[in-house]
Protein backbone atom coordinates (compact mmCIF):
# COMPACT_ATOMS: atom_id res chain seq x y z
CA UNK A 1 0.00 0.00 0.00
CA UNK A 2 1.17 3.51 -0.74
CA UNK A 3 -0.09 6.58 1.09
CA UNK A 4 0.39 10.28 0.49
CA UNK A 5 2.24 12.20 3.19
CA UNK A 6 0.24 15.33 4.04
CA UNK A 7 0.92 18.23 6.41
CA UNK A 8 -0.68 16.15 9.17
CA UNK A 9 1.26 12.97 8.35
CA UNK A 10 0.07 9.61 7.00
CA UNK A 11 -3.31 7.96 7.51
CA UNK A 12 -3.26 4.28 8.51
CA UNK A 13 -6.40 2.25 7.74
CA UNK A 14 -8.39 1.60 10.95
CA UNK A 15 -9.03 -2.04 10.01
CA UNK A 16 -5.29 -2.67 10.33
CA UNK A 17 -5.53 -1.58 13.97
CA UNK A 18 -8.53 -3.68 14.99
CA UNK A 19 -8.40 -4.46 18.71
CA UNK A 20 -5.47 -2.10 19.28
CA UNK A 21 -5.88 0.97 21.50
CA UNK A 22 -2.31 2.35 21.66
CA UNK A 23 0.59 2.05 19.21
CA UNK A 24 4.29 2.70 19.58
CA UNK A 25 5.84 4.54 16.63
CA UNK A 26 9.59 4.69 16.08
CA UNK A 27 12.02 5.36 13.27
CA UNK A 28 14.67 2.76 12.43
CA UNK A 29 17.12 3.94 9.79
CA UNK A 30 15.10 3.71 6.56
CA UNK A 31 11.76 2.56 7.97
CA UNK A 32 9.06 3.69 10.33
CA UNK A 33 7.81 0.94 12.66
CA UNK A 34 4.33 0.97 14.20
CA UNK A 35 3.67 -1.71 16.84
CA UNK A 36 0.85 -2.32 19.30
CA UNK A 37 1.93 -0.87 22.65
CA UNK A 38 -0.91 -2.21 24.79
CA UNK A 39 -0.54 -5.88 23.97
CA UNK A 40 1.06 -8.18 26.54
CA UNK A 41 3.88 -10.44 25.41
CA UNK A 42 2.60 -13.99 26.08
CA UNK A 43 6.05 -15.17 27.18
CA UNK A 44 5.80 -12.82 30.16
CA UNK A 45 2.65 -14.65 31.30
CA UNK A 46 4.45 -17.97 31.79
CA UNK A 47 4.37 -19.03 35.41
CA UNK A 48 1.71 -16.54 36.46
CA UNK A 49 -0.85 -19.31 37.00
CA UNK A 50 1.11 -22.32 38.28
CA UNK A 51 -0.62 -25.63 38.87
CA UNK A 52 -0.17 -28.27 41.54
CA UNK A 53 0.94 -31.65 40.18
CA UNK A 54 1.93 -34.99 41.67
CA UNK A 55 5.38 -34.93 40.04
CA UNK A 56 8.66 -33.60 41.40
CA UNK A 57 10.49 -33.10 38.09
CA UNK A 58 7.94 -31.18 36.01
CA UNK A 59 10.27 -28.22 35.51
CA UNK A 60 13.02 -30.50 34.23
CA UNK A 61 10.96 -32.91 32.10
CA UNK A 62 8.11 -30.58 31.09
CA UNK A 63 8.31 -31.63 27.41
CA UNK A 64 7.64 -35.24 28.39
CA UNK A 65 4.59 -34.33 30.47
CA UNK A 66 3.18 -31.99 27.83
CA UNK A 67 3.50 -34.44 24.93
CA UNK A 68 2.80 -37.81 26.57
CA UNK A 69 -0.76 -39.10 26.68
Amino acid sequence: MRAKVTKQGVLIPKQWLEGINVVEIRQERTRIVIEPADMVDPILQLGTEPIVADVDDASIHHDHYLTSQ
